[in-house]
């Protein structure tokens, strides 16, 4: 424990209870975003990302940057009208210099927490223009509760995987098919999914290949078959045509030797590349 005198500071920044506001800013299966505007210093931003795990992120984004790397403390204070409860100590980080402030893991959880329990996060650090003066940074939990709701409602429903995990996504196809075997159904119906949220995405790359089963004439035209009905698809989701490139390679470019079941089910196979503008 410590007392709430010793963060008695210089300069205070903090949203008064009439000025205290939460705002979801982003609210998609693909990121969740949650900001609160600090008067005079900045904006206090949590945000999570769709993802294979759950990773909360909190940025405390400055009008002026950092002119210097300082040590920071994390303290969680009590409101003006609770003042029989004391200052408890989170942690102790770092600011660095032309950066703003960063925290992920479980620290970054633990700052929602204590904003849940109705208590003001604070951050104090030495002023990098005033050395004999401390800078106080507090988080205001007023109107905190209804927005975290929707936040936490956001983050439960992200997407389980990321750009990263489908940007290069190799399926493949039942035998003499057009149509994509079980899991690749599944794989494919992901993509899909995310980009449907996401209109970043400016181009996808589809080539497609088959076994050595048929002539090299009969497999060519199923390649393209195959790289057809995948145009079609993805411009079935709104993708304009011109983002779409698809080619058909045959029986060319094996992967695995077609002697085998096992290489033939590997051999008869797309490739779908995805790219975009942002990251």
């Amino acid at each position: 424990m410590v007392s709430p005198t010793v963060f008695a500071l210089d300069k205070r920044y903090v949203a008064t209870p009439i000025q205290s506001t939460w705002q979801m800013v982003a609210n998609t299966p693909l990121e969740c975003r949650l900001v609160h505007p600090i008067p005079n210093y900045g904006d206090a931003e949590f945000s999570s990302r769709a993802s294979k795990k759950i990773i909360l992120d909190f940025e405390l984004k400055m009008r002026r940057p950092m002119g210097e790397t300082r040590d920071v403390s994390l303290v969680s204070l009590p409101p003006s009208w609770r003042p029989g409860e004391s200052a408890e100590r989170i942690t102790n980080i770092k600011f660095f210099k032309q950066f703003d402030g960063y925290i992920g893991g479980q620290t970054a959880w633990g700052i929602l927490g204590e904003l849940e329990k109705g208590r003001y996060p604070t951050f104090s650090y030495q002023d990098w223009q005033s050395r004999d003066q401390r800078i106080e940074v507090a988080l205001s939990s007023v109107l905190f509760q209804q927005k975290y709701n929707v936040f936490s409602d956001c983050i439960a429903n992200l997407l389980p995987y990321s750009f990263e995990d489908i940007a290069f996504t190799i399926l493949h196809y039942d035998r003499s098919s057009v149509q994509l075997n079980k899991a690749s159904r599944k794989r494919l119906a992901q993509i899909a999914e995310y980009i449907r949220h996401n209109q970043d995405i400016d181009l996808v790359l589809v080539s497609t290949y088959t076994d050595s089963v048929d002539t090299r004439s009969v497999s060519q035209n199923l390649s393209e078959q195959r790289a057809e009905v995948l145009r079609d698809y993805f411009e079935s989701l709104g993708l304009p045509e011109d983002r779409i490139q698809v080619q058909g390679y045959g029986k060319r470019r094996p992967v695995a030797d077609n002697s085998s079941p096992i290489g033939k089910d590997k051999n008869r196979r797309v490739v779908i590349s995805l790219g975009r503008t942002q990251v």
